[in-house]
């Protein structure tokens, strides 16, 4: 008996509803059924081992996938618990088994229908299928029932009709194409390599075997075995298209690095195996499997703005999303992997909520097993973490300065750096253990090498009294110390700094009676180079170097530099700008000599000076030319 009916006003709203628009990805509609038909095994393999006195008999539970191009139809099938006519009508014929109705009110009550986590009241993902199809078939066949065929347009109505009685149990799912137009190919769908791939990329992981069968041409054979040249036949073999078993949920003892290794490389299309392969296993309240991996290169696009973080999500082993940018933070965008979890809130189109608990939880989860995975690299494999560091430091700084400090504890271990004293980058403890007794600070040096930085004016003292000095060459280096701004209650200082606090009393009384002694000459500087300076003064900083220009607490002169080449920066009016300072070495016969120079003179020679400080910290003059001349003519005097 055929019995048919039509849709509710509410059902039809929430079927066009699901056609059009909670479903941005049209070919996501395989997995959906694929989903259901391994929800149906279960259920049916749960019945059997809580109805043991029943006559259930165990299957070899498979999903069967078929392409018929005459019909312009895929069918899924699988073996599993069926549906009666009244689980038909309930989960089909309303569409939404808790009441259509009230589904839609959560839609309409809802700013955005996607945010809404009910997938697991509603049993929805069937219709996706009317996404590609423009009729669906169920055939269903439940033990103890009839089987019984549903037949839905997706629009108007749908009928039930009562098949012959057979021993054939479960479900065949017949969706028949929508026809081609201009913008949508339906027919791709019928390509066994399209529904192969499909399958492999959402459904690889899904615990029974996806059989298709799959044709492929073979050479004839002559009858001593050997090819018959130009003479082929069609040879069609049962493929099992999906893997099952992913390797996440295989035993801890059978993931070795080399699976781990092998793993990165197939999925993630690398010819290198990766930096660092962890694998994670969470059980507890929140239960997740994780592979995560950082690669041996950078990726061309890391530092651009259409750099896609994260990483692929899977919930008991489907598929969801290819980068979920929640479960890493920024400053390890460069990480890779995936992560597996029962526990993840889906939205109705099985897309993660953005501000689940869950989600947070787990993503700090992963955050932090990464950064052991760092220290227990640094600690056991100096090496292998200074390539580590090399590629992907400044990302670690990063994390440091965008955090306001929040990740300090995290991330302070992790940094190394090159230094005056050393061969290999130090961390900031080794400078700590090998700091003079008597030294208030870790000194640092900025520039854009290490050559250049160490033929800064001010790192001559240091030298003499074999004090370590860091060197810094990045742009975010500095940025990360000032957010740092300790290490082990040990301030930083930048050896450019004017401040005297290190000082003895001794030692700034000299220095406020040379200034006191040389007033014209002071007097004359500032007032020439106004604009240019905030302040001249004498220095015991400087050894051979007559000369060298620092700043006062604040910026630096290599952050007043960074701030100034930033491509969305402020006008020139509102940038910060470095508190400058020209220092003079007394003891240097150039300034001895310039000092003694009348007032005119001098005023004509404080440019010399001033460019020259600049040439020593590595900066460039604009008129290099009138430097050259009006330098030559004081060498000449």
């Amino acid at each position: 008996m055929k019995e048919e009916k039509k849709f509710k006003t509410e059902s039809k709203q929430l079927l066009n509803l699901m056609i059009n628009s909670i479903y941005s990805n049209q070919e996501i509609f395989l997995r959906e059924i694929i989903s259901n038909a391994s929800d149906a095994i279960d259920k049916y393999r749960f019945n059997l081992l809580t109805n043991a006195d029943k006559k259930t008999k165990d299957r070899d539970y498979k999903i069967q996938i078929e392409v018929d191009k005459e019909k312009r139809s895929i069918s899924i099938i699988d073996n599993g618990i069926g549906m009666s006519k009244e689980e038909l009508e309930n989960n089909l014929g309303t569409i939404a088994k808790s009441g259509s109705k009230e589904f839609l009110e959560k839609l309409e009550k809802a700013k955005n229908a996607k945010d809404i986590s009910i997938i697991g009241q509603f049993g929805v993902g069937f219709y996706s299928a009317f996404m590609v199809g423009k009729e669906i078939q169920v055939l269903t066949h439940k033990e103890g029932e009839l089987p019984y065929l549903f037949t839905s347009d997706g629009i108007e109505k749908y009928s039930i009709e009562d098949q012959k009685d057979n021993d054939v149990y479960g479900s065949k799912v017949t969706i028949f194409l929508r026809d081609n137009d201009k913008e949508i190919n339906y027919d791709k769908y019928l390509d066994p390599y399209t529904i192969e791939n499909l399958v492999k990329k959402y459904s690889d992981y899904v615990r029974y075997p996806i059989h298709m069968n799959v044709s492929h041409t073979e050479n004839d054979k002559d009858e001593n075995g050997k090819d018959i040249e130009g003479k082929t036949h069609e040879v069609i073999e049962d493929k099992i298209l999906n893997s099952m078993v992913p390797l996440w949920k295989k035993q801890k003892k059978d993931i070795t690095d080399e699976k781990l290794n092998e793993f990165y490389k197939s999925h993630f299309d690398d010819y290198e195996e990766p930096l660092v392969s962890l694998y994670v296993k969470t059980e507890g309240v929140i239960s997740y499997s994780a592979l995560l991996f950082i690669p041996s290169h950078a990726p061309y696009n890391l530092y651009s703005d259409n750099y896609e973080k994260g990483l692929a999500l899977y919930t008991k082993g489907i598929f969801v999303q290819d980068k979920c940018k929640e479960l890493v933070p920024d400053y390890l965008k460069f990480a890779k992997g995936l992560v597996d979890s029962d526990d993840f809130p889906l939205n109705i189109s099985r897309e993660i909520l953005q501000n689940s608990p869950i989600l947070t939880k787990i993503a700090t989860n992963i955050e932090n097993k990464l950064i052991e995975k760092l220290k227990d690299l640094k600690n056991n494999d100096y090496d292998k973490y200074l390539k580590f560091f090399d590629i992907y430091g400044d990302n670690l700084k990063f994390g440091i300065y965008s955090s306001y400090g929040m990740k300090n504890e995290l991330l302070k271990d992790l940094l190394v750096y090159k230094s005056l004293n050393n061969d290999k980058p130090i961390s900031l403890k080794e400078y700590l253990d090998k700091k003079k007794e008597n030294q208030k600070y870790i000194y640092y040096a900025t520039g854009k090498t290490v050559e250049e930085i160490k033929l800064l004016p001010e790192i001559e003292k240091f030298k003499k009294e074999e004090m370590d000095v860091l060197l810094l060459t990045s742009n975010v280096d500095e940025f990360s110390l000032m957010v740092l701004n300790n290490y082990d209650k040990v301030e930083f200082k930048n050896i450019t700094s004017s401040e005297k606090e290190e000082l003895s009393q001794e030692e700034k009384d000299k220095i406020s009676k040379l200034n006191d002694d040389n007033k014209r000459f002071i007097d004359n500087l500032k007032e020439s180079l106004k604009g240019k300076v905030d302040d001249v003064s004498f220095t015991n900083k400087l050894v051979d170097a007559p000369i060298c220009l620092s700043t006062k607490e604040g910026l630096s002169l290599n952050m007043e530099k960074v701030l100034e080449n930033q491509p969305n920066k402020s006008s020139e009016d509102n940038m910060p700008k470095a508190i400058k300072v020209l220092e003079l070495n007394a003891s240097h016969p150039l300034i001895n000599k310039v000092k003694d120079l009348s007032d005119e003179e001098i005023k004509t020679y404080s440019t010399v000076l001033y460019e020259e400080a600049l040439l020593l910290e590595g900066y460039d003059i604009e008129n290099k030319k009138e430097f050259v001349e009006k330098l030559n003519e004081l060498l000449l005097k």
